[in-house]
């Protein structure tokens, strides 16, 4: 834990260089992904320039140096990029993530892939059912996180998706059928509610678990449904509690691009969780106060952290230092203790291109030294 007021973090996902994803293919870099990689490496040096493996992937040989190596450099290049920018907590951007559904399921048992549907955001995932009773085949994101605490100089933060994620982004037909008779709503519900806490228990837990014993003190439960369906609050909580039943670590949960009222006071009862890691800047515009939302935990007496969203991941336009600032300081009046506050982008800045990401964090930590300045700068 860090003792300055206004510490940093990342937040989720990075867009993949253009050399990662075609040296991954075995493919010959073109003139735009060799000279980016070149020109990242000599600000960031993710990987020595005088590597023959370097030298081969830059020559038309990415085949020989596989797709492995490929998917390391990566990684190397996140966390670098990410730890440049000034942040406290870091993860390597989810380079060896292709998404954040897929991939946690097949791991598990009890899951049918059925097809591809289209996302919020216009892309389409690989869709399950829920055939049978979920079971883990084996922990997963452990050998990501270790090869991100062997490397990081900053204190690695990993996200994971949370149970109710999984449960409502999948088709629920075996916990449905194990309940008799008319399937109405409240039959659903109770359905639904077995699906999340037995994804949280069989899999997530343990995997949290493995992780935890590999040295993860720091992990980001991401829960994006949870305001898709906000009736369903107290199942988001039930699946939180039910994941971290008994373990130790520092948790958060990441919901983004949400109205939080209707959240509350359910999600309240999430009880390992000590900060809420969401979105408002999104929301912070001309004549609409993005930040006036956290009058609720005033109003409702809680006081745990609060993961301030303070950059907008959807515009390209480059909040400045002045802005970043404003808007801790903002958190600051309404919260009334700057030490709750950690600083991060809304969301993953997986849709920017990797230079406008990159001058939006350096402003972030920029924002959060002149706010520091300004209130007194240590949280002692």
């Amino acid at each position: 834990m860090t003792d300055r007021l206004f510490p940093t973090q990342e937040i989720g996902s990075l867009m993949k260089p253009r050399w990662q994803l075609l040296g991954q293919r075995g493919e010959s870099l073109d003139d735009a992904a060799r000279a980016d990689f070149v020109r990242w490496n000599e600000l960031l040096h993710f990987v020595p320039a005088d590597d023959p493996a370097v030298r081969k992937f830059l020559g038309d040989r990415s085949r020989e140096v596989g797709a492995e190596t490929v998917r390391d450099w990566a990684a190397l290049f996140l966390l670098r990029y990410l730890e440049a920018t000034g942040l406290d907590r870091v993860y390597d951007g989810e380079a060896r993530r292709i998404e954040m559904y897929e991939y946690p399921v097949r791991q598990m048992r009890g899951f049918q892939f059925l097809g591809h549907v289209r996302s919020f955001d216009n892309k389409y995932y690989l869709k399950a059912a829920g055939t049978g009773e979920v079971r883990l085949d084996h922990p997963y994101h452990v050998e990501e996180f270790e090869f991100v605490r062997d490397h990081a100089k900053a204190t690695p933060k990993l996200p994971i998706t949370g149970p109710y994620t999984l449960a409502d982004w999948s088709y629920n037909e075996y916990y449905l059928r194990r309940h008799e008779g008319w399937k109405g709503r409240d039959v659903r519900r109770r359905a639904q509610r077995d699906f999340v806490v037995e994804i949280a228990r069989q899999a997530i837990r343990p995997t949290l678990a493995a992780l935890i014993e590999k040295g993860c003190r720091v992990i980001q439960i991401d829960e994006p449904a949870a305001g898709t369906h906000p009736q369903e609050a107290e199942l988001v909580a039930e699946g939180f509690n039910a994941a971290t039943d008994g373990l130790d670590a520092e948790f958060s949960m990441h919901i983004c691009f949400s109205d939080y009222r209707p959240l509350f006071p359910a999600l309240l009862e999430a009880k390992r969780c000590r900060q809420w890691a969401w979105e408002f800047a999104n929301r912070d515009t001309d004549g609409r106060d993005g930040y006036e939302v956290l009058n609720l935990f005033r109003e409702y007496g809680d006081t745990r952290q609060i993961g301030l969203g303070v950059l907008d991941p959807h515009r390209d336009e480059v909040e400045s230092p002045e802005r970043v600032k404003d808007r801790i300081l903002r958190a600051v009046k309404i919260l009334e203790d700057p030490r709750r506050i950690w600083v991060n982008p809304d969301c993953g800045l997986r849709t920017r291109r990797l230079e406008i990401a990159y001058a939006k964090l350096q402003n972030m930590d920029r924002g959060a030294k002149l706010a520091r300045a300004e209130v007194g700068g240590t949280a002692g």
